[in-house]
């Protein structure tokens, strides 16, 4: 009788403490909230900003929408010395320090039936720890379905990391499109985009070739030249201004056209 008593004690209190574990543990933050950025983008090449929340990590920049607990862009810079093939330990999801609203709780995805997808994919960022264990900010994720997540998706990212090796040095901004009428989910509402966008642009600004994909969020199997569309229509369906810093000479002529030259498939 005893020893059931205490099994029972025993047990409550395993899952007492993984309830408290699962619904309040949170890790420490994964670079200083105030420190500075090394590898900076180029900041010609940003887009702007819908909501003003833009938030400058030390490996990649974002602009974070808190109606709909993601961010609009990520945008990093892919250099060939960031690939590597380093194990790394998977940390967990966490709130983004830097976004002034807190960026979605990781808890808001279980149970959903959706992946949490990587924007600045982590295998992009293996280099270093601190790197790697930055793309697990909440504020880097969006709800994906599995299928697209692990299938076009991680095409479309094994694609530029071969362009990289191809073409040396890559910008790219990447995203959900975020509307209005979007399904939700978790307790704050975090929206579920029904497209992603993934814009790479190689070169300096005078010899620029650029490439933009607007993709349905589901798996797909045609190739990823289907999902091609000009810059122009992916600012027509987010509302964000791709390069605006750049001359409007430039964003006429690289945002009006798909133009494959250079980019091999």
């Amino acid at each position: 009788m005893k020893n059931r008593t205490l099994y029972a004690v025993l047990m409550f209190v395993c899952i007492v403490g993984f309830w408290l574990f699962e619904n309040f543990y949170t890790p420490a933050t994964y670079s200083d909230p105030n420190g500075s950025r090394t590898n900076v983008v180029d900041s010609s090449f940003l887009p702007s900003s819908t909501t003003g929340e833009i938030v400058e990590h030390r490996y990649y920049t974002l602009s974070y929408s808190e109606p709909h607990e993601q961010a609009e862009w990520v945008a990093y810079t892919l250099k060939l010395e960031h690939l590597t093939y380093d194990d790394r330990e998977r940390p967990y999801f966490i709130e983004d320090p830097k976004v002034s609203t807190k960026s979605a709780d990781w808890r808001n995805y279980r149970a959903s039936g959706y992946d949490r997808g990587h924007l600045l994919p982590a295998g992009d960022r293996r280099f270093s720890k601190q790197a790697y264990n930055e793309t697990f900010y909440t504020s880097n994720i969006s709800p994906q379905d599995k299928h697209f997540n692990a299938g076009i998706w991680n095409r479309l990212e094994q694609q530029v990391r071969y362009w990289c090796k191809k073409n040396g040095e890559l910008f790219v901004v990447t995203g959900g499109v975020l509307e209005d009428g979007l399904p939700e989910i978790g307790d704050e509402n975090v929206d579920v985009p029904r497209a992603y966008y993934k814009i790479v642009l190689t070169g300096s600004s005078g010899n620029a070739k650029v490439l933009a994909f607007l993709i349905p969020a589901e798996e797909r199997k045609e190739p990823l030249q289907d999902f091609l569309v000009t810059i122009d229509e992916v600012e027509k369906r987010t509302g964000i201004n791709f390069f605006e810093m750049m001359p409007e000479t430039w964003q006429s002529r690289m945002e009006s056209k798909v133009d494959t030259d250079g980019w091999k498939f």
